[in-house]
C-alpha cells in the first residue's frame, strides 16, 4: 500500500468547509456554522471546529441555537479530537443533546492505491448532475439507503432539488454518480475535488435491495478514477458503521474521528 503523504493527512484532519454555491459558512474564533438552506437535514447543517474556554460553553451553545432557530430545522454539533473544552459533549448532554455512541472514522487512501471493482452485470454509472431527473433519482436512492425521513415529491421539494443541482454545477468541483441496475436507481455517490490536496468522498450509499452485489465498491473505484484524473494526492472520507468496514477492506486507513450530536431544539 502506498504511503499516506503528510499533506493528505493534514487535509483529512483539518480541512474546513468553505462557503460555496448553496453553502453558507460563518466562521468565528470559537466555532464554525455551516448552513445549507436547500439541504435542510442535520449533518450538512452543523456547528463544528469548536474551540472555546470552559466559561464560554453556555454562550456558544446559545449562539449556535440562535443561528439555526430562524430556519426551524435541526442541526448537528460536530466534535473532533481537538474540540475545546474536551468535555464539550458532556456540556451538550446537560442541554438535552445526547451522543448516541456512534462515531465516524476519518479515513484516507493514497491516490496510487488500487481499488479493484468486479464487473457487475446490469450496472451503469451515470452523471447524477446531468439532468433534474438524474439528480432526483440520486437523492431518492440516497434517502432510502440512509433511512432518512420521507422526502415528498411536492413542488417545493422539486424546486429545492433543482437549486441544489445548479449549485453543485456552479461550484465546479463537485461530482455525483447515479448507479442504476437494469435502468432502476440503485445508489449514488458524491465527490468534491480539492486539487492538488485531496478529494472528499461523500454520500456514497446503495439501496438495501441492491446491496451485496459490488455496487458500493464500483462507486468507490469510479470516484478514485475521477480523483486521479484531477491530480490529487488521495481520497478522504468519513466512514460510518456500515461503510467503514468496507472502506477498510479497500485499503482506507483511519486517521481520526468525528462525533455527531443531534440538536432538535430548533426544529
Amino acid at each position: 500500500m502506498p504511503a499516506v503523504s503528510q499533506a493528505l493527512l493534514e487535509f483529512a484532519k483539518h480541512h474546513r468547509t468553505e462557503a460555496a454555491p448553496g453553502v453558507e459558512v460563518t466562521v468565528t474564533p470559537r466555532y464554525q456554522i455551516t448552513l445549507q438552506p436547500d439541504f435542510p437535514i442535520p449533518g450538512p447543517n452543523s456547528i463544528s471546529w469548536i474551540r472555546c474556554r470552559p466559561d464560554e460553553v453556555d454562550e456558544v451553545i446559545r449562539e449556535g441555537r440562535a443561528a439555526f432557530a430562524p430556519h426551524q430545522q435541526g442541526f448537528m454539533w460536530l466534535l473532533d479530537p481537538e474540540t475545546e473544552p474536551s468535555d464539550f459533549g458532556d456540556c451538550l448532554d446537560r442541554y438535552g443533546v445526547h451522543w448516541d455512541g456512534d462515531e465516524v472514522a476519518v479515513m484516507v487512501l493514497p491516490i496510487d492505491a488500487t481499488v479493484e471493482a468486479q464487473e457487475v452485470a446490469g450496472l451503469e454509472l451515470v452523471d447524477g448532475l446531468a439532468t433534474p431527473e438524474s439528480f432526483r433519482s440520486a437523492d431518492s436512492a440516497n434517502a432510502e439507503a440512509f433511512e432518512s425521513p420521507s422526502r415528498a415529491d411536492d413542488h417545493e421539494r422539486i424546486a429545492m432539488l433543482e437549486r441544489r443541482r445548479l449549485d453543485n454545477l456552479a461550484a465546479g468541483n463537485r461530482r455525483l454518480l447515479l448507479a442504476t441496475m437494469d435502468g432502476e436507481p440503485a445508489g449514488s455517490a458524491g465527490l468534491t475535488l480539492f486539487p492538488p490536496a485531496a478529494a472528499i468522498l461523500n454520500g456514497g450509499a446503495v439501496r438495501p435491495k441492491f446491496r451485496g452485489r459490488g455496487i458500493y465498491r464500483a462507486l468507490v473505484a469510479a470516484r478514485m478514477e475521477i480523483a486521479r484524473t484531477a491530480g490529487v494526492d488521495g481520497l478522504c472520507v468519513w466512514g460510518g458503521h456500515m461503510s467503514a468496514p468496507i472502506l477498510t477492506k479497500l485499503g482506507f486507513e483511519k486517521v481520526g474521528w468525528r462525533r455527531f450530536y443531534l440538536d432538535a431544539s430548533t426544529a
